[in-house]
């Protein structure tokens, strides 16, 4: 008997749905065709554990396996409660009359339980684009698939529950998530918060300036100055997501198997914070079994990179592409799978190997020539792509034993999302575009002009400081997004001569 059952294969962010058919025939033997990877094949003795332990009989006849479209390669153990369904129903044990209609995934235990997938939200978006009634996947994800409206999506713990489902034995309960109110619900619970840090007033105003245009950082400073606790509460500050950047970034989330059973959506912008020995591919993503890297898993948030000349050069060189693009091409022989990757990056340094080079108290240990051998691990060209370059000081005593409340966070967003609110406006025909850091060439002449004296100040800081064209690029943004938060529809003279003072290491005194 010929029956068939229907799973999903996920591509990218994106899903492909596979037809399972199973043909129980005269004969001995289990073959499984259709391009399957090794965990595909070892389903089978999952899969008769499994049914042997729920009570149910796995046929000795021959039994085939045909996943189709047979030139698309299969990955992962995720089919084989789609594989033991359609056994099951090709085997008499249960009834087929609604086996059409629903999408069926999960990996098998030897004692019939079901353990969790990978990309649940991408499949559950293409089984309603296609028209299936429901999709029944193991409990762990349901909450994430039942985000998708219009589909019935059935959490299950075991395939027992799946059999007694079809039999009309026993019925399954639907998972329900109120999406708009599970968005809402928990759009801002931070953790940490700027009200939390005691001085630093011009670190935290190159973070707004960042936050309000989108702009990447780069802070330069001694061990124990406060520099990595500044980039964690960055996110507290920046605009809340949209509901539909929220669907964007859990679907990458869903797909590197990285979402909870308790979460249903990522309501706050993600932070990603990898350690120095991460590799070329753990970063921008890729593998035999291409899977989203640190930087698309930062996609909508921030990409923090501790002690940034500690990373190897070939990892950092990887991030040159994606900083311009924001999206992360992954090419192999038969496919090539599309990430986004708009994110911000913030990275944070030592000026030197010992800490202390240009610190106001303590001198540097450091022997001729290593500032500058230390500094020259991060490249002119992704130092180019930097907007600000802040240097962070150490807070003196008086600063950290004060009482007075600093700002909150709260406050900051207020005027960096009046901000954004301002460049969505500039921007209106172009829905792509909602910050002035994602601005091309063209558009930078266009909306970024600036007077006679404004030219001159320009001129003067790229014959002395060497800057590229990128940079004089970056530069007008970052005025352009100063001017914003002070409610300016013209770039000022004040508003350049600040943009300017955030390119500390284009100036002369830097790499000794």
């Amino acid at each position: 008997m010929l029956v068939k059952t229907f799973g999903s294969s996920v591509y990218g962010i994106q899903a492909i749905t596979i037809t399972v058919e199973v043909n129980i025939a005269p004969g001995t033997k289990y073959f499984i065709v259709g391009l399957p990877d090794n965990a595909v094949k070892e389903s089978y003795y999952r899969i008769e554990s499994a049914l042997k332990n729920c009570g149910y009989k796995m046929p000795r006849q021959q039994v085939v396996v045909n996943m189709a479209p047979a030139d698309i390669r299969k990955e992962g153990s995720a089919y084989d409660l789609t594989i033991a369904t359609a056994v099951l129903a090709a085997s008499g044990q249960i009834e087929t009359e609604e086996l059409d209609k629903y999408l069926i995934m999960g990996e098998l235990s030897l004692d019939g339980g079901l353990q969790p997938i990978k990309g649940a939200l991408p499949i559950a978006i293409q089984a309603r684009k296609e028209g299936f009634k429901g999709f029944i996947l193991p409990k762990q994800n349901a909450r994430e698939a039942a985000i998708v409206n219009e589909l019935e999506v059935y959490g299950v713990e075991n395939i027992k529950e799946v059999a007694n489902f079809f039999n009309g034995d026993e019925p399954l309960k639907r998972e329900v998530v109120n999406t708009r109110e599970e968005f809402y619900d928990s759009l801002s619970n931070y953790d940490s918060d700027f009200s939390d840090v005691r001085g630093q007033e011009n670190i935290k105003r190159a973070l707004e300036i960042a936050a309000a245009g989108g702009h990447n950082v780069i802070l330069i400073g001694p061990p124990g100055a406060g520099k990595t606790m500044l980039a964690k509460r960055l996110p507290s500050i920046l605009p809340p997501l949209t509901l539909h950047e929220s669907l964007e970034t859990t679907k990458i989330h869903s797909v590197a198997g990285k979402l909870s059973a308790a979460d249903a959506l990522v309501t706050i912008r993600p932070f990603r914070s990898p350690h120095h020995t991460v590799s070329d591919v753990a970063l921008v993503g890729g593998g035999g079994n291409p899977q989203p890297g640190e930087i698309s898993l930062a996609h909508n948030g921030v990409l923090f990179l501790d002690e940034l000349p500690e990373f190897k050069r070939s990892v950092l060189e990887v991030m040159r592409q994606p900083l311009e693009e924001r999206r992360i091409t992954i090419s192999r022989a038969k496919f090539t799978v599309d990430y986004p990757s708009s994110f911000m990056l913030i990275a944070s340094m030592n000026p030197c190997p010992c800490g202390y080079y240009n610190h106001p108290e303590k001198e540097c240990v450091c022997p001729p020539g290593t500032v500058q051998k230390y500094m020259s691990k991060i490249s002119g060209p992704l130092l180019d792509r930097i907007d600000l370059h802040v240097e962070v000081t150490p807070v003196n005593f008086s600063e950290l034993a004060s009482d007075r409340l600093a700002e909150k966070s709260e406050h900051i967003r207020e005027r960096v999302i009046k901000a954004r609110d301002k460049q969505i406006e500039r921007f209106g025909s172009k829905p792509d575009l909602h910050a002035n850091a994602q601005m091309s060439p063209q558009m930078v002449r266009d909306i970024c002009k600036i007077n006679a004296a404004g030219q001159a100040l320009l001129k003067k800081a790229m014959e002395k400081l060497g800057l590229s064209a990128r940079a004089y690029d970056r530069i007008l943004k970052v005025a352009r997004t100063i001017a914003d938060l002070a409610g300016s529809e013209d770039i000022e003279l004040a508003h350049l001569a600040e943009a300017i003072h955030f390119r500390s290491l284009d100036r002369e005194g830097w790499a000794g």
